[in-house]
């Protein structure tokens, strides 16, 4: 009798709630590398929303974490993730799969910010991009009937 190969878990650990020690302790488990990363990112939140007096900064650094550790904690969507980041940093940006790379990073994030908070916008689409190193312009869309707009 031969043994079956032990199939991958869905999921390593169940999703924390977004809560500072509950994201700290997931992280320490799926991504224990990242928890300086962790720290140093919760110290600049704490330091913006002081100085912006806004929650802002700290809901944003819980959604972002929250996010890591979804990928992180389920085995078939981090390897997805790694995979595309992995074309995305070795392929040349003019190349088409550079692109199928990038637009696979986003919807992996996408996928996992689905449990973690609101769907994405504009705006955090483009801190998405720019979190995995790619600085992007986006440039309002003129009006319709504006000279020059399709």
């Amino acid at each position: 009798m031969t043994a079956q190969p032990a199939e991958e878990p869905a999921e390593i650990i169940p999703r924390p709630e977004l809560t500072f020690p509950a994201l700290r302790a997931a992280l320490a488990k799926v991504a224990s590398s990242r928890l300086a990363e962790f720290q140093a990112d919760r110290d600049m939140a704490f330091t913006a929303a002081t100085q912006h007096a806004s929650f802002t900064p700290i809901r944003a650094f819980q959604l972002k974490w929250a996010t890591e550790i979804e990928i992180a904690r389920r085995p078939g969507l981090a390897a997805r993730y790694q995979a595309a980041l992995d074309a995305a940093n070795s392929l040349d940006r003019e190349d088409p799969r550079w692109r199928e790379a990038m637009d696979t990073c986003l919807a992996v994030h996408n996928e996992a910010r689905a449990f973690t908070g609101p769907p994405p916008s504009a705006t955090s689409l483009y801190c998405q991009w720019v979190l995995l190193g790619f600085e992007l312009t986006i440039r309002p869309a003129a009006p319709l009937g504006a000279a020059g707009a399709r």
